[in-house]
């Protein structure tokens, strides 16, 4: 290595500041250069994979060829800073600035609410700032497109969409931007026309944009670029050396002495590798500058396009030649373009010969490549040449028939010719930005006038280790005429061609083979369709299939607005919004990096069941910039954490009990030095016997956390005995990630005298937090101020594994004597913080055959993991919601908490209620079904009405149930609409659509009385100015907004005089946790008090000075508190636990691909009871995904596979409802609360579960056309695998279902 050239001087620009860098490290990403180099913590950590799109930024460079300049998006995280030698970088603190000028895409954001825990928010501004770059006039696909690689966990996207949508050329519509009714739908009476409904924002009052603003791109690389005579550049970094040929025979030279070397052009494939996988390229070759590779040359036959071209530029050139074209000749390209239109996102669109190279086996170009009959151009020091793509050149997984030192010049891909058709499919868990479950190319081509196949070709990805050709399929179709006989025998050949083992790697065998046939079936219809559109044929085609609807309708929102003078109970931007939009916002991990701070990375059990032999540290600390190492006899005061009487070690110390428990903590001067010390450390373990894994395993062996719970009303026994029907059934439902966009952060800083720590954490509970640091280093907690400014969101996730992590993180500080910082990998944090838990239950309903169900028993099975943590809460929580909005005479519920070998679950958005309300809901559809008769009717007719008392004898008024059940069937025009999906059903065989309407009935409060109590301090300065503090966390739900409009209304001043800074232990001590959607009550109603007697004590001044300013009143502040009296006496089965009901209603309509198992949620319609909302923007519109996308897999020996977002998925831009109505109930008071508002948070989650009995509905009709009626089992969430089964076509029933027993599964059933 000493005898290479020295490194190259990177030169590039941020921001349109120049930065030259002389050591560039290869392993560098742009993100770490920017957040811990430059300090430009705008751009955010979410995934680190290029997954979430948090970290995006805009990439421009100039192209000398053309004299343009390219904009791209990208994300930072799989960008390495040597791959930017004269390239223009803008982050989101170069859009704009609250200090100078905000852009108008950061302000429309911001104004249309669209912005929450706001984490995503700068990735959301960039990709959309790239997008007017480009087009400053975009159209909506265009934003969906350019979101799609972006993820959200909070808004739901409607906001975010709203406020992007008013940058749209065709949004001349007064129903776009927030407002209500529209100029579209006819008259409107004279009343409704003068009174204005209230709209959520104004889009009079946006900025206009002005493409002359922006940054010009920077003239010295224009120069550099036209005047430089290319050549190499080297990079050399502590481990890798990175070389940049300047010409195509230098990059020939340097592959062959160095075969091994792998070329990186977009790095999505090489990059994950190093992070995740830990693997070392001793040599990166990056061809970027070599011309050759993106060369573009049109012939007679086709087109040889660069491999070095981005997807993104070959998606443009094939467009542009379709313009040119005659259809006839594009059949190839048209297929493509359908491909790359799902393929990644705009961020990660890598290299056409990076996408062919890598072998995916469910790549989705590769099948349509080999099908299109497109060949390849190899170049080698033995010369050029070409090579077919077809079934050999894929020889194993992530391998090509291409030797080491061969170079993919470029790809030929031919026009298509007369009587040739081509089509691509694909099926992925989510509809963008997600790797294909299966995906298929086919070809088919025709003599003129003919129906007899002359040639055909088929491909498939996800159904082995490589791209595979149905051969066999294909010669029993050649020179058959194309018509039922010949397909139906092609099936058969297809079905015994591609054969999965059951325990195939990726699962989902049953699905994947029945999609082999989905796929061709519809392959048939559109040739056939085609065929008799030429005339060649005259048969009625079966179903002409149409593609999914996807365009997004301008959302609706209706609410009742206080007058303009009140701060409440009126629309208020997040009053960190523009911040978080400009990247100023500061999280845990933003914090600036302190003189000799360590960083801190955890190592975890690889085993589930283990006795730990041996823990040998010693390499590690040979490692370079490793510190020290933590191990549980360096804690020295409390090792464990209490909870509901159980322990949990905070790092295992002879036993480990799932796989990802914490064992050691590596301390290092780099994240990436830590990183490294805790792979090498060895850790020696004896497997135990018999883990358990599974609910039933744990009920089989009587593995219980307890205490367990049941509550029962009137006498079921005889109730049974006297109905007319009795059904019987189970329910699964499984877990969720919490996938917050903020993983775990925490930085613990020794103050430097007496033991005394200051914590920045993210959490939740900070009493808890501060609380276990203190027990863990056995000092007092007026030693330790933890605070917390916001969190990047956190759903229940970010209470009792923090405060662990935080006290590992503190004893490091302790023993070191230095500030140590934690943020956790998404990969680990996934791993090792659990979710939401899973359910199986087993149901029994006695009912009449009027619908009336007279008896109901459940018993409901949760999987707590290998540690209490919540669950004995969440168990609670189950029996006192189960029976939802309905009046069952005769009622039992039983819940347990199951001891299991999996990673502990722990508290998320609903705390179990929506599992409980789910397996009722289930079994109330399952009744309807059974009688034959609409669900609605059956929901409708048990509801609870009039003056009515739950079944744990809690007094309470119905009526807004009622109304809101009213009005969402009169706003979403439900009998109507019923009736359009049942004649659309009758008129299709492949498509459905389906309807529901479900109800919510939710307890407001934590059931431990102790909990609901809250404390504020606010301080009135001389100035006048207000500063707030509160035990309450900013996690997103916008409560330190609502906190400024409480103290707004109460001081008689306006919001803008009045901060919160942040929550911190030392300024309110003894906090409750925020959660429970009870945080808003009581914090503010301790808010309320606070300022009302400040108001007091100024009332003298103000009648001694009855016109003095605000300012000239002010003086002293201070502290009280509210603790409502709540309680469950569990013996008597009764009780208050809540304060009062949320209640909601949702109507759902989903559309079917019954072939596939894709829907689309065609429209939504949601009537709230929020009370009189104190903030009507922050409490409109939120959750997706939990019913029917998110899904956990772990594999037998109890590991967790879905670690990534491109493994896990959680909603995206596609999955929004295209029409998307939100009503607030008018005229709903509630007493119990601040301002007679309502928590609305977790309420409202439940509402998505509609989706879910819409998709159930529609599977119904599928299913009826192949003649099974009746209940069906359709588990949650209802992924397209399950949606597809169900249905159960004649194809789907054409698969042999694998013996249970027979094989070990891929993957488990949790």
């Amino acid at each position: 290595m000493s005898a290479e050239k020295e490194g190259d001087m990177l030169c590039f620009f941020i921001n349109g500041k120049k930065v030259t860098e002389k050591n560039a490290d290869p392993e560098t990403m742009l993100l770490s250069f920017l957040r811990e180099k430059l300090r430009l913590t705008g751009t955010k950590s979410g995934c680190g994979g290029g997954g979430c799109g948090a970290c995006t930024v805009m990439v421009s460079r100039y192209q000398p060829a053309t004299k343009t300049i390219m904009h791209f998006s990208a994300n930072a995280c799989l960008l390495p800073l040597c791959s930017l030698q004269g390239a223009a970088v803008t982050t989101v603190e170069g859009v704009g600035s609250t200090k100078s000028r905000i852009h108008p895409v950061q302000e429309r954001i911001a104004k249309a609410h669209g912005s929450q825990c706001g984490f995503c928010t700068p990735g959301m501004v960039m990709s959309m700032y790239t997008l007017l770059r480009n087009k400053p006039q975009p159209s909506m696909e265009d934003i969906t497109q350019h979101l799609a690689g972006n993820l959200c966990r909070c808004t739901g996207y409607r906001p975010i969409i709203d406020g992007c949508r008013t940058f749209c050329q065709e949004e001349n519509c007064c129903q776009a931007n927030g407002a209500g009714d529209c100029c579209l739908n006819g008259d409107k009476n004279d009343d409704e026309a003068e009174r204005e409904k209230p709209r959520l924002f104004n889009n009079e009052e946006f900025l206009p944009l002005d493409p002359t603003q922006e940054l010009i791109f920077p003239p010295e690389l224009i120069l550099m670029s036209e005047s430089a005579s290319p050549q190499s550049l080297t990079f050399q970094g502590e481990r890798m050396r990175w070389v940049s040929p300047s010409s195509l025979q230098e990059l020939l030279q340097l592959k062959t002495r160095n075969p091994a070397a792998p070329l990186v052009m977009g790095n999505t494939n090489i990059g994950p590798d190093i992070k995740f996988k830990g693997t070392v390229h001793p040599l990166i070759i990056s061809p970027t500058r070599v011309m050759e590779l993106f060369e573009v040359t049109q012939t007679q036959q086709g087109v040889w396009v660069g491999a070095g071209c981005s997807l993104s530029e070959l998606q443009s050139l094939l467009e542009k030649l379709l313009l040119q074209s005659p259809q006839e000749k594009t059949e190839l390209f048209r297929a493509l373009i359908q491909q790359l239109g799902n393929l990644g996102s705009q961020q990660i669109r890598n290299s056409l010969g990076g996408n062919i190279m890598s072998a995916f086996p469910n790549s989705d170009l590769n099948p349509v490549l080999a099908a299109g009959s497109c060949r390849v151009s190899v170049i080698s020091n033995g010369g050029r040449r070409e090579v077919p793509l077809d079934q050999n050149f894929f020889v194993s997984f992530g391998k090509t028939i291409l030797k080491p030192e061969d170079i993919l010049l470029s790809v030929f891909i031919p026009f298509s010719r007369k009587g040739e058709f081509v089509r691509a499919f694909r099926q992925a868990p989510r509809k963008e930005s997600s790797f294909s479950t299966v995906t298929t190319g086919m070809r088919v081509f025709f003599s003129e006038g003919s129906r007899v196949v002359q040639d055909v070709s088929i491909y498939y990805g996800g159904m082995g280790p490589t791209t595979v050709s149905a051969s066999k399929t294909c010669q029993a179709i050649i020179s058959r005429r194309w018509d039922e006989e010949t397909l139906s025998r092609a099936y058969d050949v297809l079905l015994e061609e591609l054969v999965l083992p059951p325990s195939a790697p990726g699962g989902k065998v049953e699905f994947r083979r029945s999609l082999t046939l989905s796929f061709l079936f519809k392959f048939n219809l559109e040739v056939l369709q085609r065929l008799r559109d030429m005339n060649v044929i005259t048969d009625e085609v079966p179903e002409k299939m149409q593609p999914l609807p996807k365009e997004i309708q301008p959302s609706l929102q209706e609410f009742q607005s206080q007058s303009e003078q009140d701060p409440v109970g009126r629309p208020m931007m997040h009053r960190s919004a523009l911040s978080q939009a400009t990247g100023e916002a500061v999280y845990c991990d933003d914090i600036p990096t302190t003189d000799g701070e360590l960083f801190l990375a955890l190592v975890t059990s690889s085993r589930a069941k283990a006795r730990i032999t041996g823990l040998d540290v010693s390499e590690a600390l040979q490692f370079p910039g490793v510190v020290d190492v933590i191990t549980v006899k360096d804690i020295p005061g409390k090792k464990v954490r209490e909870m509901c009487g159980y322990e949990e070690e905070l790092l295992a110390e002879s036993e480990v009990s799932c796989v990802g428990q914490m064992l050691c903590a590596v301390v290092a001067d780099t994240r990436a030095h830590a990183r490294r010390g805790a792979a090498a450390v060895k850790v020696g373990y004896e497997d135990l016997p018999e883990p358990i894994f599974t609910t039933e395993e744990a009920i089989e062996k009587s593995s219980f956390f307890e205490p367990l719970r049941s509550i029962e009303r009137g006498n079921l026994t005889e109730a049974f005995k006297t109905v007319d029907q009795i059904l019987e059934g189970e329910f699964r439902m499984g877990g969720q990630e919490h996938f917050y966009l903020e993983t775990q952060s925490m930085l613990v800083v020794p103050v430097g005298e007496e033991t005394e720590f200051n914590v920045y954490v993210s959490s939740q509970y900070l009493s808890f937090t501060q609380d276990a640091i203190a027990e863990t280093l056995g000092i007092p907690s007026n030693r330790v101020t933890c605070h917390v400014k916001r969190i990047g969101g956190a759903f229940g996730g970010k209470v009792f594994k923090t405060a662990i992590l935080a006290c590992i993180t503190s004893v490091a500080a302790w023993k070191t004597n230095r500030a140590v910082r934690c943020v956790l990998e998404r990969g680990e944090d996934m791993l090792i913080t659990g979710g939401r838990h899973p359910v199986l239950a087993k149901y029994k309903a006695g009912f009449m055959q009027d619908g009336r169900i007279v008896a109901v028993d459940i018993q409901y099975f949760i999987n707590a993991g290998n540690a209490v943590d919540e669950s004995i809460v969440i168990v609670e929580q189950i029996p006192l919601h189960f029976e939802n909005a309905y009046n069952f005479p005769n009622l039992r519920c039983r819940a347990a908490a199951c001891r299991t070998n999996l990673p502990s679950n722990t508290a998320f958005r609903g705390f179990g209620v929506p599992q409980a309300l789910m397996v009722l809901e289930n079994m109330i559809n399952d009744v309807a079904m059974a009688l034959g008769r609409p669900a609605d009717q059956i929901r409708e007719m048990n509801m609870y009405e009039g003056p009515s008392i739950t079944h744990y004898k809690f007094a309470f008024s119905p009526e807004n149930l009622r109304r809101c059940w009213q009005e969402c069937k009169e706003k979403c025009e439900f009998s109507a609409r019923r009736s359009a999906v049942q004649e659309f059903n009758l008129q299709h065989r492949w498509r459905k659509r389906g309807m529901a309407i479900v109800p919510v009935k939710f307890g407001v409060a934590f059931s431990e009385s102790f909990l609901n109590q809250a404390a504020a301090l606010v301080h009135i300065y001389k100035d006048g100015s207000v500063l707030v503090s509160h035990g309450g966390t900013e996690m997103g739900q916008g409560l330190h907004t609502k906190m400024q409009q409480v103290a707004s209304r109460e001081l008689h001043i306006p919001a803008s005089k009045i901060y919160i800074s942040e929550t911190s232990t030392n300024t309110v001590p003894n906090t409750s946790p925020s959660g429970a959607s009870y945080s808003t009550d009581a914090n503010g109603m301790a808010v309320k008090d606070a300022c009302q007697i400040l108001y007091q004590r100024l009332e003298p001044i103000r009648k001694k000075k009855p016109k003095g300013s605000w300012e000239s009143w002010v003086m002293a502040a201070f502290l009280d508190k509210i603790r409502p009296d709540l309680y469950m006496d569990w013996e008597k089965m009764e009780g208050q636990p809540y304060a009062y009901f949320t209640f909601g209603v949702c109507c759902c309509e989903v559309e079917l691909d019954c072939l596939t198992g894709d829907y689309r949620t065609v429209r939504t319609d949601i009537v709230a009871d929020t009370g009189k909302s104190v903030n009507p923007s922050i409490d409109i519109g939120q959750g997706l995904g939990l019913f029917t996308l998110e899904e956990l897999k772990f594999s037998p020996a109890g590991l967790l596979y879905t670690r990534s977002p491109s493994q896990y998925k959680i909603p995206g831009v596609c999955d929004v409802p295209l029409h998307f109505n939100v009503y607030l109930l008018s005229n709903a008071d509630n007493p119990h609360a601040i301002y007679s508002s309502k928590g609305i948070g977790e309420p409202v989650l439940f509402l998505g579960s509609t989706a879910f009995f819409a998709i159930k509905d529609a599977v119904s009709a599928a299913r009826s056309d192949s003649g099974l009626f009746g209940p069906f089992s359709l588990n949650s969430p209802a992924t397209p695998e399950r949606i597809c089964l169900a249905c159960a076509s004649p194809l789907t029933q054409k698969i042999p279902a694998s013996k249970p027993g027979s094989f070990t599964p891929w993957a488990l059933n949790i």
